[in-house]
């Protein structure tokens, strides 16, 4: 077994990477392999079971080893945990059970722990590994580090490795970094930059695990191999469009800290999906084996691949993601964070061989199944007049199984009324008994299958490219800047868009699924609603809340209700009038709301719209925290507005903000007399805070107390305390009012509000009551239910 393994080392290096690292790699001698975060989560899942089975591979080809598990806390206290983890490593199915157990007390004695955190620490480091080569009389190979710790920390390990812990006399320098790379192309230029200050690219191996799957490092092979039936087929004539899809069950309760600066695009699409992309896409090499071949054919891809905007995509989250952040992140009940656990992205490739294909990249997490795969759907020219059983009217499709599923195992299937695929690599087999299961709408009986005949889990494929100098399933600092290139302009559209809700797992039904229309992608089910019992199905109630219309419903329908009633007294006021007043509170309800005007109401009548503020805290209007400035971003931006339509408060005069001899809040009033109707606006919306205050009017500040006034200046119990408001003197003078309560946080006060008497002093909200105009309270369930 281990001169095989030999063999195949030396083969693999014949054929890939540096012409340098080929020969560093054939020469046997010592090697140092340094995990820093040693006793991580992911060490501790993958990393040290792929290093020993590299051990066990390698350790009668000349090659003697020393592992070390570093990390930042004290050897005593972290010394137990690693050989805790050491012990529970397993040998692979074909050595014995002895044998095992002699590898894995060999591994033990060459392996320890080292705190690694000063620049002391890694001198001692390599002390160590200097006093063992000399005691032992044995030629160094190369030193393998890999960094298992977060992306902040990799420019400061990189530079001690450097000045403290580099090799000398010939012997290789490997540095292995785990994802992300950066947040967006300017972040990951400036690591990729800082990186390149202590180590050159060729030491650094970026590892995406994708790429260690047996069969993502299959699909260019295949290619190959099945050239003369592909070639013809491999265009935009007979391609109807390519999945590239990653499915999860999980949630990521854990890894909220990490998980919401980044989401699903950043986390899997912007890497793992993209990477697959690209392979599936790319021109064939002349020679599969040479890296920088590889390399340009993908960086191709990249410069042909037309911009993806915000109509290529659509974003979703699973309901109990909130509550996650909130307990995770310590965050209040009103908090709301927007960050997608699902996505889809079209892409097309601006190419005549990929012309008007299109490109879908989806994954999610707390979906219905875990698997993984690309599809590559043919057209299907035949019409099967009456046997539609036919193999001949079936789907045709080649589907790259990258695991799990209904199918278990990773696989190639090629359906039976394309060709029959060839099969060369000594490594994989062809199945002939098929499970009773369907992949992907077909049974596995009508696929011919490959698969590989020893699964092998991907960070050990990996593993073993690294030390054999193989750089072809790595991630260069040109491909990792191409790909940021592509997403973050989608990135950046995407920060301020609010995701869709959906349940999670097999509720989620027809939700997530999407439509291509153009080259734009949206979801089927424009209008989401989510019953009691079931998902679909349209359930809207209306009743009476406090003697006032009630319209409730779950979220996202809840807001599209709210919309259009919006747009339909916009309109109605503009057939009447000429013109119509809309007066909008600050805080994060109305968000969705604005998003929703922003992108799907393009009939609102905008040009004969004038907007006004409800409220607004005493802060300039650019600040982040400025009630006009996240009304800006998320609705006025992105409409078709006149700008002297638009009326912010005026909470900052003469360089100062909210002074009450600078009369703010009586100008405002002016201009309401001036441009509104006997004052009284066609459309006001309020929210409700916990404490039941309305627009910026708080419990305990004597609201009936500015008589007549329109506008007034308030005192909040947060920070920023000043505010600016509409009294109710102005609010009650509306034709229509809305009340938005939306989230389970805001439960506990429907069920107060409901019982109380009107008493505006200490429940604010009781005080809105129009009177000559209609107030609806639009509740979601969350709020209603609980």
């Amino acid at each position: 077994m281990f001169v095989s393994a030999f063999l195949l080392l030396v083969t693999l290096c014949a054929q890939g990477g540096y012409g340098e690292e080929r020969d560093e790699a054939q020469r046997p001698g010592h090697v140092s392999v340094v995990i820093v975060g040693g006793t991580g989560d992911l060490a501790k899942k993958y990393l040290w079971q792929g290093f020993f089975e590299l051990y066990v591979n390698q350790v009668k080809n000349g090659y003697t080893f020393s592992f070390y598990g570093g990390g930042l806390s004290p050897a005593d206290k972290a010394t137990p945990v690693l050989f805790e983890i050491l012990k529970a490593l397993s040998c692979p199915k074909d050595v014995s059970q002895e044998r095992c157990a002699l590898l894995k007390e060999q591994f033990l004695r060459l392996s320890q722990y080292r705190q690694l955190q000063s620049v002391e620490d890694y001198q001692d480091l390599a002390k160590q590994i200097e006093k063992e080569l000399q005691q032992e009389g044995m030629t160094e190979a190369g030193r393998l580090f890999y960094l298992s710790v977060p992306a902040f920390a990799y420019a400061d390990i990189a530079d001690k490795i450097n000045s403290s812990c580099r090799p000398t006399s010939g012997a290789w320098l490997r540095v292995v970094l785990e994802k992300p790379f950066g947040h967006d192309f300017r972040s990951a230029q400036v690591l990729a930059s800082q990186l390149g200050n202590s180590l050159k690219d060729e030491e650094m191996y970026r590892i995406d695990h994708y790429l260690g799957k047996q069969v993502v490092s299959r699909i260019l092979p295949f290619r190959e191999e099945n050239k003369k039936f592909l070639d013809p087929i491999w265009n935009r004539h007979h391609i109807e469009r390519v999945e590239i899809v990653l499915k999860e069950t999980l949630d990521v309760k854990g890894r909220i800290p990490f998980y919401d600066q980044y989401g699903v695009v950043r986390d899997v699409l912007q890497n793992h999906l993209t990477e697959v992309m690209t392979l599936l896409t790319m021109s064939l090499p002349m020679n599969l084996s040479s890296n920088e071949e590889v390399l340009r054919n993908k960086l191709q891809v990249f410069r042909s691949l037309l911009p993806v905007g915000k109509n290529q995509a659509v974003v979703g989250q699973y309901q109990a993601y909130k509550t996650e952040v909130q307990q995770e992140l310590n965050k209040t009940k009103d908090h709301i964070s927007i960050t997608p656990t699902f996505a889809a992205v079209l892409m097309y490739i601006d190419d005549a061989q990929y012309e008007d294909v299109p490109i879908l990249l989806i994954s999610g997490k707390m979906l219905d199944e875990r698997m993984g795969y690309a599809r590559i759907l043919f057209k299907n020219d035949i019409f099967c007049l009456q046997n539609h059983n036919s193999v001949h009217c079936k789907p045709k499709q080649i589907v790259f199984h990258f695991g799990h599923g209904s199918l278990k195992y990773p696989a190639i299937l090629v359906s039976k009324n394309l060709f029959k695929p060839i099969l060369m690599d000594s490594e994989w087999k062809e199945v002939t008994e098929h499970k009773d299961v369907d992949v992907l709408g077909l049974p596995l009986s009508d696929y011919f299958v490959q698969m590989p005949i020893v699964q092998r889990e991907a960070y050990y494929e990996l593993i073993s490219h690294i030390f054999a100098g193989r750089k072809n399933s790595f991630i260069s600092t040109e491909n990792l800047l191409a790909s940021w290139g592509l997403w973050t302009p989608l990135l950046s559209s995407l920060a301020s868009t609010f995701p869709r809700i959906y349940p999670g797992g097999a509720e989620n039904g027809d939700l997530l699924d999407v439509r291509i229309k153009g080259k734009d992608i949206s979801y089927h089910n424009e209008v989401v609603i989510i019953g009691n019992d079931q998902v679909g199905g349209f359930q809207v109630m209306q009743g009476k809340f406090r003697s006032s219309d009630m319209v409730s419903a779950w979220t996202e329908e809840l807001v599209v209700r709210l919309a259009a009633d919006i747009q339909e007294a916009a309109e109605a006021a503009v057939r009447e009038a000429g013109v119509f007043h809309l007066a909008l509170s600050g805080g994060s309800s109305p968000l969705a709301l604005f998003q929703r005007l922003a992108l799907h109401h393009f009939s609102f009548p905008w040009r004969d719209t004038h907007v006004w503020m409800v409220d607004e805290r005493c802060v300039p209007l650019t600040d982040s925290e400025s009630n006009f400035r996240n009304l800006h971003d998320h609705l006025l931006h992105h409409v078709r507005i006149p700008y002297y339509n638009i009326h912010p408060m005026p909470v900052q005069i003469n360089q100062r903000l909210c002074v009450e001899e600078d009369g703010g809040a009586l100008l405002y009033e002016k201009e309401v007399s001036k441009w509104v109707n006997g004052s009284s606006f066609h459309f006001v919306l309020l929210g409700v805070g916990y404490d039941s205050h309305t627009a910026s009017l708080f419990p305990g500040s004597k609201v009936d107390g500015h008589g007549e006034s329109l506008v007034a200046l308030t005192e909040s119990p947060v920070k920023p305390h000043q505010r600016m408001t509409l009294t109710f003197s102005a609010i009650n003078r509306a034709h229509r009012v809305a009340l938005l309560v939306m989230g389970k946080g805001k439960h506990e006060l429907i069920t107060q509000l409901s019982r109380v008497k009107d008493n505006p002093d200490k429940w604010p909200v009781t005080g809105v009551k129009p009177a000559n105009g209609r107030l609806v309270w639009y509740i979601d369930y969350d709020a209603l239910l609980g």
